[in-house]
């Protein structure tokens, strides 16, 4: 499991970094067409609205992998180990659920629906961009069950005080 966890943190950070490094070059890009050229290249605005989602969303599904989503850890932090592990647990299957679905199901039911819209200045299908959610979806389940399996094998360190 760490190999599989490893090789999507690797691929996400990749992605992210990318995604980083591209919306930085288009937006110096739109900034320079606007005030030195005089005439903005619009899409890339545009182009860089629909990166920031997918590196919003795709890095939501590494702090998934990271165990680094939010949680108020009070009832976990005054209950015993076998307890701890077991609401731990619990809060995986209840992210992995709510991923699959809202961003798997419907995510994949809105790209669907968009496909047949197109973007004002790129001129690409929506749908295309909205792909990142049950992408994100299936991402955050299976960093749901590496988790879940992580915690079963006692890999991940379950106690407060360390």
């Amino acid at each position: 499991m760490s190999q599989i966890r490893k090789l999507l943190d690797n691929i996400l950070s990749v992605l992210a970094g990318v995604s980083f490094i591209a919306m930085v070059v288009l937006t110096c890009w739109q900034v320079f067409t606007r005030y030195v050229l005089g005439d903005a290249a619009t899409w890339t605005e545009e182009l860089v609205t629909y990166l920031f989602a997918w590196m919003a969303l795709l890095g939501a599904s590494l702090v998934v992998g990271e165990r680094g989503h939010m949680n108020i850890p009070l009832l976990v932090e005054k209950v015993n180990p076998g307890a701890r592990k077991a609401l731990c647990i619990f809060a995986e299957i209840v992210a992995a659920v709510f991923a699959a679905a809202i961003l798997v199901y419907g995510g994949a039911k809105i790209s669907v629906l968009a496909m047949g819209q197109q973007t004002s200045s790129l001129g690409v299908a929506m749908g295309i961009f909205y792909t990142v959610m049950p992408i994100s979806g299936i991402l955050n389940v299976i960093y749901s069950i590496i988790n879940i399996v992580d915690i079963l094998n006692g890999n991940i360190n379950l106690d407060p005080a360390e």
